[in-house]
């Protein structure tokens, strides 16, 4: 450890002992951590319990089966990842794509087809969850759907009876920065599964505190 540089807790230690070790079991940690096995398995228990471990049962040649931990699909999400790097730099590639139209052109237009597509696909998945809804439970319900996206939402009913949906965080956000073609999509794909006027008014792109979108019945929004 370099000058200055802060020492790891005993749980981020313990998380990079089974990260780097695979499976182990309360003894291995509390010997490779110098703590007793009681001490590491209230730990231990505290991560089992938050979702970020999982256990199971390793039999062995004598006695009862050894207890082994192992990181789930969400403690492995704990450690650093560069996903938007990596979609980053294969969008840059697909801009050195020629159009089939122009072969001269750019891959702007392939781009934006990229996210053209996915709108189609989220629009299939979502719009059997808004069928014989009012606006209001529609609006709730892609409240609950950008929500378990990771999106962290927030409705407020206005006085004429439209909406505001904010967004506080958006997962994409450096695809976002760099392209268009996102947030074009997600507005349109908003106007269909709501089948409501929808206004952007903040972005968080654009340096937007949140994105904020404004819905209201369809033909009814105010010029």
């Amino acid at each position: 450890m370099t000058k200055g540089q802060r020492k790891p807790s005993t749980r981020g230690m313990l998380l990079h002992l089974i990260k780097t070790n695979g499976s182990m079991s309360a003894a291995q940690l509390a010997d490779s951590l110098g703590m007793t096995e009681m001490g590491v398995r209230r730990y231990l228990t505290q991560y089992v319990e938050e979702g970020v471990l999982e256990t199971e049962q390793v039999r062995q040649p004598m006695g009862r089966p050894l207890q082994m931990y192992h990181l789930s699909s969400l403690g492995d999400e704990r450690f650093p990842k560069q996903y938007h790097q990596l979609v980053l730099d294969l969008l840059k590639e697909v801009e050195k794509w020629p159009s089939k139209e122009d072969k001269a052109s750019s891959g702007n237009s392939q781009i934006g087809q990229l996210f053209a597509g996915r709108q189609e696909t989220l629009l299939n998945k979502y719009m059997p969850h808004m069928a014989d809804k009012s606006l209001d439970e529609r609006v709730q319900e892609l409240s609950n759907i950008q929500d378990s996206n990771g999106y962290m939402v927030e409705t407020q009913q206005q006085q004429d009876g439209s909406w505001l949906l904010h967004e506080y965080n958006c997962p994409i956000a450096q695809v976002a920065d760099r392209y268009e073609a996102p947030c074009a999509c997600e507005l349109a794909l908003f106007k269909q599964l709501l089948q409501a006027d929808v206004e952007r008014t903040e972005c968080l792109a654009k340096q937007g505190r949140r994105c904020t979108y404004r819905i209201a019945p369809a033909g009814k929004e105010e010029v």
